[in-house]
């Protein structure tokens, strides 16, 4: 699969150029009028379809009902070690569920856990899709109590599938996971290896799912993200431009992508056709370009001291029907 540059929206207008008083004209007649065999006009209007159709499963992959985030502790600290400030932590983390809230979530806040700073970074925990959700396995011990806790509101409360990974020697971080609606990309780093690639394959074998080496210890999610239906989201630094060229030789599906100046910006949100994107004050020239790119609705937020904005958050689209078992 190749990328190219995103140029337009994929909510592009409709122009009714229909003659005043005409605008209720069957379509198959108005096709007859231009072309007089029948079955072009048909196959034309099924090719329409088709095409609507394709983007309407392409949508609905960011479709969500839900929303499970988890409030932060007194003993949180920021993960780059550096100083933070937790009143505005909970401030911006306040502002960023508000927004969740705006799209139509259905938001889930779990209790602020004192033993686990790390709690409110809920990405890592989970991978959830087409109903089910695969328990992550991260590579330090000391986040078993944080999945555990996440494994018990998914179940109980979302009534998910529940999936674990069996291998002993995998470890599987949820931000190293990308689903672009069409398959998965699996970054393998000191956070999650082979067996927790393998592991996401054989939770969604309905979907591709490709191993992506990164070229330095951070989750794939930090360099690349889905900005909208078929639209990766990529910063402009050297390990986000080389993993965006590792993405391109491997994937099965084509992409459009979108660069932006920051790395870290370059993690959205994109939910029930909405893009949660960082804040002008934080990341200017980044946001400069998903003014002049982006054409549906967007919601910028100060996410400073928390990090990445995925990082929070597990988003669900819960369904009437369970993962065929």
């Amino acid at each position: 699969g190749s990328l190219s540059t995103l140029q337009f929206s994929y909510e592009e207008e409709v122009i009714d150029k229909c003659p005043p008083g005409q605008e209720t004209l069957d379509p198959l007649e108005s096709f007859n009028e231009v072309i007089f065999e029948p079955s072009i006009a048909m196959a034309i209007l099924r090719l329409v379809h088709a095409a609507m159709l394709a983007l309407t499963n392409k949508m609905a992959s960011f479709k969500c009902t839900h929303a499970v985030v988890c409030r932060l502790p007194n003993s949180w600290r920021p993960r780059d070690g550096k100083e933070g400030s937790l009143d505005r932590a909970r401030r911006q983390h306040e502002e960023y569920v508000k927004a969740l809230r705006s799209v139509g979530l259905d938001v889930l806040e779990m209790p602020a856990d004192e033993l686990i700073p790390s709690c409110p970074y809920v990405e890592d925990c989970a991978i959830v899709c087409n109903g089910a959700a695969l328990i992550a396995k991260p590579a330090a011990a000391s986040r078993k109590r944080e999945t555990e806790a996440i494994r018990a509101v998914l179940k109980k409360e979302l009534n998910l599938y529940i999936m674990e990974v069996t291998d002993p020697n995998a470890t599987l971080d949820g931000g190293d996971v990308l689903f672009t609606g069409r398959e998965f990309f699996v970054g393998l780093s000191t956070n999650t290896n082979e067996g927790g690639a393998a592991a996401v394959a054989s939770a969604f074998p309905e979907f591709p799912c490709t191993p992506i080496k990164l070229g330095d210890n951070c989750h794939l999610k930090n360099l690349i993200s889905m900005a909208g239906p078929d639209v990766i989201s990529v910063g402009s630094g050297e390990s986000a431009q080389k993993l965006l060229k590792r993405i391109e030789r491997e994937a099965t599906f084509q992409y459009q992508k979108l660069t932006v100046s920051d790395d870290i910006a370059a993690n959205v949100l994109y939910v029930n056709n909405v893009l949660l994107h960082r804040a002008k004050e934080e990341f200017p020239d980044s946001v400069k370009i998903l003014e002049d790119r982006i054409l549906y609705p967007r919601y910028a937020l100060e996410f400073s001291e928390l990090g990445s904005l995925s990082s929070c958050c597990l988003l669900i689209k819960k369904t009437k029907h369970m993962k065929n078992l």
